[in-house]
């Protein structure tokens, strides 16, 4: 109970706060329309380590969207306490809060190239705080009225951000409205050996029509680690 109590806890922190919205792992390239808020709150789960990460976006209108993200809020169930790094990079530093924008161009009706990018620090330092910084360029296409989407890109960020191994990669994802806006299949993959790098699948049902729930298995590029990822997404459009 107290472990479904935390889980439930980590789903509802800063949902309703004011970033850019994912696939499960990889941006998703969509602009929060203007005036509009879209809040993502996504739980990764393993035996060894429970891994919370909010995004929050804000339109602002032509083609720009900002907010703010609480990542890497970590919990280790085996200590029964959370987790604060901001002196190794072995792992990514934690929790991280952080600013983001993002900004697409329309290149045809059904291709875009957004660019975006999040930067912030450890807001509560065991030793020393420390700016992070991550950013990436996506080719991302919407087909058949938007039933169908996928992304394509490359990235670049600091081993704070995402840890040992290479600071520069490529990552891509789709969403596939098999039925539209009730059930959608979800996959992206990053590479790398670092924390960022990592394949997940998964399946999306929407509770509501602005409110999908996905479900996700991820395999770590690095060592194969698996763990479930549950996904909350609320969606103005």
């Amino acid at each position: 109970m107290k472990k479904l109590s935390l889980l439930l806890g980590l789903m509802a922190w800063n949902l309703t706060t004011q970033a850019q919205q994912t696939i499960f792992n990889v941006p998703s390239s969509d602009i929060t329309p203007r005036h509009k808020v879209l809040a993502q709150q996504q739980v990764e789960m393993n035996s060894d380590l429970w891994r919370s990460t909010t995004t929050v976006d804000y339109g602002l209108g032509h083609n720009w969207e900002v907010g703010l993200n609480l990542y890497n809020l970590n919990y280790l169930p085996p200590r029964h306490t959370w987790m604060r790094n901001d002196t190794t990079t072995h792992v990514a530093y934690a929790p991280l809060l952080l600013l983001n924008a993002q900004r697409t161009f329309d290149l045809t009706e059904s291709l875009h190239l957004g660019i975006g990018g999040q930067t912030g620090l450890d807001p509560v330092p065991t030793h020393r705080t420390a700016w992070v910084g991550w950013g990436y360029a996506n080719l991302g296409g919407d087909f058949a009225d938007e039933h169908y989407k996928a992304v394509l890109g490359v990235y670049a960020g600091d081993r704070r951000y995402l840890a040992d191994g290479p600071t520069v990669g490529a990552h891509v994802g789709f969403d596939a409205g098999i039925w539209y806006e009730k059930v959608h299949l979800l996959g992206d993959w990053a590479s790398g050996s670092h924390d960022y790098g990592q394949l997940i699948l998964g399946v999306e049902v929407y509770l509501q029509k602005h409110l999908p729930l996905a479900v996700g298995w991820r395999r770590a590029n690095q060592d194969g680690e698996q763990a479930l990822v549950l996904q909350l997404t609320y969606t103005p459009k």
